[in-house]
């Protein structure tokens, strides 16, 4: 495909699958982008490697090394490298150099001052054309050979210095190919680096616009301008940038430094929420490209009306979806298809070129189809629901019609009742527990959680609310059902369940913040679930059903547990008193594995006592999960945090699968 009508690139990190940035690479060199910039950052992955594997696999497209670090390599490595990748992509290559952020060289203990860090550029810059040209050059050690490069000439190779004080700007103008400029540049800035650059070009002796500009430009893209944000300011990464901003910067783009500050603060102490709560949309538009495919092109537009003559798109977020948005707008931008100096906020550009701006307001309301927000929501509330849970309110009432079928009592009105209100009831505390977790700044973006659904904007608080409310309704009109045909006891069980699911986060109980969380689960969907569905189908109360209720209490609670020793360090940072902050990431360990074991032993010992029939001891076929759960606790007690990033989802599966066969076990009866 011939290449888009203006000069644009992709930036990738050199972070996950090789195999997915070679794909991406292909999809833009498909759309006509010009080039693939691969960032080069020290303890990530080596942007060599991802360099090669653009260079061999995809053809036609430039492949940029964005920016390679003269202190970390040395120029003639620098030299070999680019001899090999220039055989395998012959005049596609682009070479960045730079001296990496002080910061990192610190950290590795290698010395660097703004001035040697120049010089070190400058030298390497004449190292590589002198051995590209196959040139010898002295050696730097007197009274050896001078160094013969052993490999053929290299084609040309565009070097771009990759920085931004004003020596390293002079250093471009005089003998470079092209600067790239950092992340997070505002236009206002932008502009006043290019004057420095092209003024250093004159004075230099040659041609204007010698130099090509380019630019990294950080970018999240989604189908409205409103969402993009949301989701732009829960990203770590970017806040991150913005609270490393200089004073400079800040007040170029017409903010005060003491904003940079807050958000630096809330940071540092990882209240990331509290940090996407200070930057207002005005500051992300400033530093990065945030919006729909449009907007995002206009705004790659306007840096290249301030000098930049090849914007790099770099998505924050190296994903499918994101990567398919971020090269619709390079599309967009490349084909001229957006007026140049559109201004922010929500034009909406048409296909023929033909730009007509509406009022300014880009929401998710005129971007999306109605199929599409209808699709959108039902994700949200589905994901707020959390349903890999719903296992935990199911299979004690589906326990309690079991003994009611083995006595010859089984009623499938009410016990379908029952279940349908026993998960209402769940839906609800689920979302209510979401909702104070979010309030209280315990759940970031960062949370490794199964819902995030209010953190992204994909659903307000307020929709939230109502979600559960109206979950707890009709569950209270299931109960009116049921209290008709059971009476009075059916009311107790109702406002029990009702009571604690609302107050577990909300307050004023708030139990689970009280250290009582564990007990209180364990007596709602244990014994309480599982006597009162028995009671509801049959009318009357069983032993056995309470003896039955115990291992799945035991598991319940171990979901419960798990997400609070998941979470302990969130937790304690927030002042929770859960019972896993309280006895520390040891004792949580050991409570983890008590509950999950128990499940089994009181099964085993029941069955011996003949408590419970014998086909109960199908549970123990659920073994595999059980296993699985036992090693990600080990994992998680023994350091690898990420063990447990999922054991909340992985106790479910395990109530889940010992649930279903222990419920079938007693179906079987005595």
């Amino acid at each position: 495909m011939p290449e888009l009508a203006r000069a644009i690139g992709i930036g990738f990190a050199a972070r996950g699958k090789v195999s997915d940035v070679v794909h991406w690479a292909d999809d833009a060199r498909q759309v006509g982008v010009h080039s693939v910039w691969i960032h080069d950052s020290l303890f990530e992955r080596d942007a060599v490697s991802y360099a090669s594997a653009i260079a061999a696999q995809v053809p036609t497209i430039r492949v940029a090394l964005g920016a390679l670090s003269t202190y970390t390599r040395s120029p003639a490595l620098i030299a070999m490298t680019i001899s090999a990748l220039d055989e395998m992509a012959p005049e596609r290559i682009i070479l960045g150099l730079g001296t990496t952020l002080p910061l990192r060289l610190a950290q590795m203990g290698i010395p660097y001052t703004p001035e040697a860090g120049v010089e070190s550029v400058s030298k390497a810059i004449d190292m590589q054309r002198a051995l590209w040209a196959g040139q010898r050059i002295p050696s730097a050690t007197p009274n050896l050979p001078p160094i013969q490069p052993m490999f053929p000439p290299v084609h040309r190779v565009p070097i771009y210095v990759a920085a931004y004080r004003t020596p390293f700007l002079q250093l471009a103008g005089q003998k470079a190919d092209g600067y790239l400029s950092r992340p997070c540049e505002s236009i206002p800035n932008m502009q006043r680096l290019v004057a420095k650059l092209r003024a250093a070009e004159l004075e230099a002796g040659r041609p204007p616009l010698t130099v090509d500009i380019a630019g990294y430009l950080l970018t999240h893209v989604d189908k409205s301008r409103r969402e993009a944000l949301n989701r732009a300011k829960r990203e770590p990464f970017i806040i991150y940038m913005m609270s490393v901003l200089s004073n400079l910067s800040m007040q170029q783009a017409g903010f005060e430094p003491a904003l940079r500050d807050q958000i630096s603060a809330a940071w540092r102490a990882e209240d990331f929420h509290k940090a996407a709560e200070l930057i207002p949309d005005a500051m992300l538009d400033a530093f990065m490209l945030v919006g729909t495919p449009e907007e995002v092109a206009q705004g790659a537009a306007r840096f290249n009306e301030a000098g930049m003559t090849t914007p790099i798109i770099q998505p924050v977020l190296q994903e499918d979806e994101q990567i398919k948005r971020a090269l619709q707008a390079a599309a967009l931008y490349g084909s001229q298809a957006v007026r140049e100096g559109a201004p922010a906020g929500a034009p909406r550009a048409s296909r023929d070129a033909a730009v007509e701006l509406n009022s300014g307001k880009a929401d998710m309301a005129d971007r999306l189809s109605p199929l599409e927000r209808a699709w959108r929501r039902f994700g949200a509330l589905t994901e707020i629901a959390r349903p890999f849970s719903f296992t935990a309110s199911s299979i004690p009432v589906l326990a309690g019609a079991a003994l009611a079928l083995t006595d010859g009592k089984l009623n499938l009105q009410l016990a379908a009742t029952s279940l349908a209100a026993s998960v209402l009831l769940h839906v609800g505390t689920n979302v209510i527990n979401e909702i104070y977790d979010v309030r209280n700044g315990i759940d970031s973006i960062t949370s490794p959680r199964a819902s995030q659904a209010l953190l992204k904007g994909r659903i307000t608080e307020r929709g939230a609310f109502n979600f559960a409310f109206g979950s707890f309704i009709v569950a209270a009109i299931f109960g009116l059902y049921m209290l008709a045909v059971r009476g009075w006891p059916v009311a107790l069980l109702g406002v029990l369940g009702l009571a604690l699911g609302y107050g577990y986060t909300a307050p004023p109980l708030q139990f689970k913040y009280k250290r009582v969380g564990i007990p209180f689960v364990f007596l709602l969907m244990g014994p309480l679930m599982v006597c009162g569905a028995y009671f509801v189908i049959t009318g009357g109360f069983s032993w056995t059903a309470l003896i039955a209720s115990l291992p799945i209490g035991f598991l319940v609670s171990a979901i419960l547990h798990g997400n609070e020793w998941r979470d302990i360090a969130d937790d304690a940072r927030y002042g929770i008193g859960t019972f896993s902050a309280m006895v520390g990431r040891k004792g949580a360990h050991m409570t983890y594995i008590v509950l999950v074991t128990a499940a089994y032993l009181t099964v085993a010992v029941a069955v011996l006592l003949k408590a419970l029939p014998v086909p109960s001891l199908l549970a123990i076929l659920s073994m595999p999960f059980f296993v699985r759960s036992i090693r990600s606790a080990e994992m998680g007690i023994n350091g690898q945090q990420r063990a447990i990033a999922k054991i909340d989802l992985e106790t479910a599966q395990l109530h889940a699968a010992f649930g279903v066969l222990f419920v079938l076990g007693l179906a079987l009866g005595f």
